[in-house]
């Protein structure tokens, strides 16, 4: 791994976020999840591009798609404070997730077999998403008046730069490493 990035990483972090990547290697020979073939590419593609994130997470934080455990699983082993509900409607990608969050002791983490716009009855403080080719406004009801969307690289989201967020939501679009 990439360990000037890891130094900045308390204890607990690290041993996760080293359980996440050993099962992502593991369920990767058997399911898409990445084109990384080793930890330490896998560390580069994605954990060392959301480091820095943890910063503007607050309360009730989504992650739409979660597909292969980044950005949501990466940022709950940084937060664990705080409350992850990863949404993924991919049966094996959500069996995935599962198992990662079982492994890292990742108690502070939900994943839920739903697409975005299945899930009415939620209000996140954070909706984070990555290569999700989404229009910004289908996750504007998920989001609670004041929140944020942090967008973690991917296609170029439609209608992203016209989007209008509710009442003090802010919108970021950029890596954080």
């Amino acid at each position: 791994m990439l360990p000037e990035l890891l130094e900045i990483l308390d204890t607990e972090a690290r041993e996760r976020l080293s359980r996440y990547l050993g099962c992502l290697g593991r369920w990767s020979a058997r399911i898409n999840l990445t084109g990384a073939e080793d930890a330490e590419t896998a560390f580069a593609t994605l954990i060392a591009p959301v480091l820095g994130a943890e910063n503007f997470l607050t309360g009730k934080v989504v992650d739409v798609g979660s597909g292969n455990g980044s950005p949501g699983l990466v940022l709950s082993a940084l937060r664990r404070e705080l409350p992850f509900l990863l949404l993924e409607p991919r049966a094996k990608r959500w069996a995935f997730l599962r198992e990662a969050a079982r492994e890292m002791g990742a108690s502070n983490v939900e994943v839920v077999r739903l697409r975005s716009d299945q899930a009415r009855d939620l209000r996140a403080d954070t909706i984070t998403l990555r290569a999700v080719g989404l229009d910004p406004s289908a996750l504007r009801p998920l989001l609670a008046p004041g929140g944020r969307v942090l967008i973690f690289g991917g296609p170029p989201l439609p209608g992203w730069e016209r989007w209008t967020l509710p009442s003090g939501a802010q919108l970021q679009r950029r890596c954080f490493t």
